[in-house]
């Protein structure tokens, strides 16, 4: 056999734990077909050989848990995500609005949420500079709003307006709406009230970000939250050709009304898979059962350290989110639940244990993502039900959102339970690494360096924070490359290194086995392939070939 493409000239870790490491891998027709010796013995006189200079040659990565077209459609919004202070924040929404005066809205995502004391935004602020058209800025987690006067004028919101099933309008001492919304029940009233995004401009935000994505080794990802008002997009972008990233799109379920909704699933499953052009799956039905701790909305078994009469909010009942786990089970599809709190977390085991139990056994893999808070006697549920847990390894760090909202929030007891990565590995369960982007940065390479150190950037703590969760490089790599794939029902396919997987591969300056491990986030991805066609790099193909 010719090779089409031979690789060499540095170390190619396969994460294959029988073959970790070899110095030549052959592809041809999109497969892996030999490694080592035998690879080199596949070269002819038409195969590109790519020389990794002495870089290191790895399974690209999945990114388990991603907002790709909401994300790529906030690029295009008020530039706050970078803002580091509160006068920055309403600085580029002046300057935003008097450069868009078309702008019927001014919207902007992914501001950090630690920059009012207590996560307490004030429409004020926003009313001195635009008074008179709506601002909707979201928090980095999207489950917290602020808005000024104007937005709230529109969507009715004043001191006669009860609290939204789901959601809460912070008020001020005499009732009227300060400008923070938390969750979706208060926000999503006025999220229906901003002009959808046009199909030309839902594409490009499509291109640009799984651009963005293939730059970062990335080959595969799950959209964590599809609406059926997004379905056509992505479809419309796999037929042109523009996705540089294979995508499976977990269709959203809320709890009103989720029986009528059964049917809506199954349609734009069949559609999405049917006109996916072989990039798009819709294995997946996406769940919230609960917010997040930093709002005091994450579900809790005890109360908030700082608010004793509250433990958070849970989205569903347990009997609702049962029978809905159960239902969408049944029609073949994986649950992938958002859980942040302990009872959040066994709210989801409890739901999964009861499909399982009604619905028969099956190779089922559901995901619970986040998995911030889990309570010691929910740990090995995990591996007992075969549920993937989802991590976002950016979080394990003392941030100021860990140290300035989390943490006060739940106290050191449940503080040093946070993302027992290491303890879940240890039981058994599968897990897999995600970004939640536009929520933290998507590239894996930042994420590995937490999850190996759980240390900021600055190497803060000395020893890690909670450091016996830290875990391997080698465990980190598989959760982002073999972890993603078994999430993906592809690890057949993709995730290893070895003859007859596809030649999905990442391309890395350095052998990350001799980088430093905060200094990971600065080692330069030369290249992706997928398929082993070039989506990053030199001589990448181009969007619609």
């Amino acid at each position: 056999m010719r090779a089409d493409t031979l690789f060499t000239g540095g170390p190619i870790h396969t994460g294959d734990p029988g073959n970790p490491l070899t110095d030549a891998l052959a592809v041809a027709a999109g497969r892996i077909t030999a490694l080592g010796a035998d690879a080199l013995a596949q070269r002819d006189t038409g195969t590109e050989v790519v020389d990794l200079a002495g870089g290191a040659l790895l399974p690209s990565w999945g990114d388990g848990h991603i907002h790709p077209l909401m994300g790529g459609l906030g690029l295009s919004g008020v530039p706050v995500r970078d803002c580091t202070t509160l006068d920055q924040v309403v600085e580029a929404v002046r300057r935003w609005a008097a450069e868009h005066p078309e702008a019927e809205w001014i919207r902007g995502d992914a501001f950090d949420p630690w920059l009012a004391e207590g996560g307490l935004f004030d429409a004020r602020l926003l009313d001195a500079v635009v008074p008179d058209r709506p601002v909707l800025l979201r928090t980095m987690d999207h489950h917290t709003g602020w808005a000024n006067s104007e937005a709230l004028r529109r969507a009715d919101y004043t001191a006669d307006t009860p609290d939204p099933a789901h959601g809460e309008i912070v008020r001020r001492a005499d009732g009227t709406p300060l400008g923070t919304l938390r969750e979706f029940g208060a926000l999503d009233p006025l999220l229906a009230l901003v002009p959808a995004p046009d199909l030309d401009r839902q594409l490009a935000a499509l291109a640009e970000v799984t651009s963005l994505l293939a730059a970062a080794g990335l080959t595969w990802v799950q959209d964590a939250w599809v609406e059926s008002g997004q379905v056509a997009a992505w479809t419309t972008a796999a037929r042109q050709g523009l996705l540089r990233v294979r995508a499976d799109l977990a269709l959203l379920l809320g709890p009103d009304g989720w029986r009528d909704r059964l049917p809506a699933l199954a349609e734009d499953r069949d559609r999405i898979e049917a006109d996916g052009a072989g990039r798009l799956t819709a294995r997946s039905v996406k769940f919230f059962a609960d917010g997040v701790i930093e709002s005091g909305t994450a579900a809790l078994l005890e109360p908030y350290t700082d608010c004793p009469h509250s433990h958070g909010a849970a989205n569903w009942t347990g009997a609702d989110l049962a029978d809905a786990v159960t239902a969408v089970d049944a029609l073949g599809f994986r649950p992938h639940i958002h859980a942040i709190g302990d009872r959040g977390v066994r709210l989801a085991l409890d739901a999964l244990e009861a499909a399982a139990r009604r619905n028969g056994p099956r190779d089922r893999r559901p995901v619970i993502a986040h998995v911030q808070l889990v309570d010691p006697a929910d740990l090995p549920r995990f591996a007992e039900l075969g549920v993937i847990a989802n991590f976002e390894p950016l979080w394990a760090q003392t941030d100021p959102l860990m140290t300035e909202l989390t943490l006060p929030r739940i106290g050191d007891l449940r503080g040093s339970r946070q993302y027992q990565i290491a303890a879940l590995l240890r039981s058994g369960a599968r897990v897999s690494f995600g970004s939640d982007w536009p929520v933290t940065p998507y590239p894996p390479l930042a994420g590995l360096a937490t999850a190996v150190t759980r240390q900021t950037p600055d190497g803060l703590p000395a020893d890690g924070w909670v450091p016996e969760e830290r875990i391997g490089l080698a465990d980190a790599l598989a959760a982002y490359s073999a972890g993603v794939a078994h999430q993906a029902f592809e690890d057949d396919q993709w995730g290893v290194l070895r003859p007859g997987m596809r030649a999905d591969l990442v391309h890395l300056a350095a052998d990350p086995y001799r980088v430093p491990p905060l200094e990971l986030p600065g080692t330069p991805v030369l290249g992706t392939w997928l398929g082993g066609v070039r989506t990053h790099g030199p001589a990448a193909a181009a969007p619609g070939c």
